[in-house]
């Protein structure tokens, strides 16, 4: 997930509010965005779990630290690692060129698009279908970018920002919005047992998502080295079994040993 790094005082001094003096309990504290499905949420009996949550846990025991997550808007993760509040984020991150260069990222373990998610009752079958609609998109994010970008192309009509995918939701069923743009693979996730929700169109966009750092921190070559493993162990590749459904092919990064990335 794609988003913008802009960093302002009252997202600051939220985050300072937050995370109080609780947030440096554990060895590594670790923002996320939680309420991302699969990536990171909560179950139904308010433990935090997800995709990213499982590996993090894994990274940690492997590296002998405890961890702690740290409930963040997907805005504030950029300032929190940037100001050491945390000591990493996750939540779909996807790298960019722009955001290397102001923060360090692990190797990637996701290869992902965006898609358009609509009512099943609306007959909307793709983005051929979205001229003068209302969009929902997650501010900041790729699909948010992606739909201003398009916007003209498709002809969308408004674009309605949402903090999440949960509000957003809410609003696709009632009908406030016309279709919602976001990650595919949350929304594959979340609408495979909601029938009245239909993910009509993937986007490509070539994302790829990884755990996000302070710029340049040692932490991150530490963290890429235990991913490295947990890749040739097929770690990761049984975690994606485990949250999808089904096997990660062999030519992407949740299987592929690759390099860190750097800024170019």
């Amino acid at each position: 997930m794609t988003r913008s790094t802009t960093f302002t005082a009252s997202i600051f001094a939220g985050l300072l509010a937050a995370f109080g003096t609780s947030a440096h309990a554990a060895d590594l504290t670790v923002g996320a965005n939680i309420g991302n499905v699969p990536w990171e949420f909560e179950d139904a009996s308010g433990k935090v779990t997800g995709f990213e949550v499982d590996l993090v846990n894994e990274i940690a025991k492997r590296l002998g630290k405890t961890v702690e997550f740290v409930n963040t808007p997907f805005n504030g993760l950029f300032p929190a690692v940037q100001s050491g509040r945390i000591n990493m984020a996750i939540s779909s991150i996807t790298i960019t060129e722009k955001r290397l260069e102001s923060v360090s990222f692990a190797q990637p373990y996701y290869d992902s698009d965006q898609s358009l998610t609509v009512t099943a009752a609306s007959g909307i079958m793709g983005l051929k279908d979205m001229g003068e609609k209302v969009v929902g998109v997650d501010t900041g994010s790729t699909g948010d970018m992606w739909s201003e970008a398009n916007k003209g192309e498709y002809k969308l009509g408004e674009i309605r920002r949402f903090e999440g995918l949960q509000p957003a939701m809410l609003d696709l069923v009632a009908g406030r919005i016309d279709g919602y743009i976001s990650d595919i693979p949350a929304l594959l996730y979340y609408a495979k047992d909601k029938p009245e929700l239909k993910v009509v169109e993937r986007i490509p966009t070539g994302e790829k998502y990884s755990i996000m750092f302070n710029k340049d921190d040692p932490l991150a070559t530490e963290v890429n080295a235990v991913i490295t493993t947990l890749k040739q162990e097929g770690f990761i590749a049984q975690l994606h079994e485990t949250w999808f459904g089904a096997k990660a092919e062999d030519t992407t990064s949740t299987v592929t040993v690759l390099d860190m990335p750097k800024a170019m």
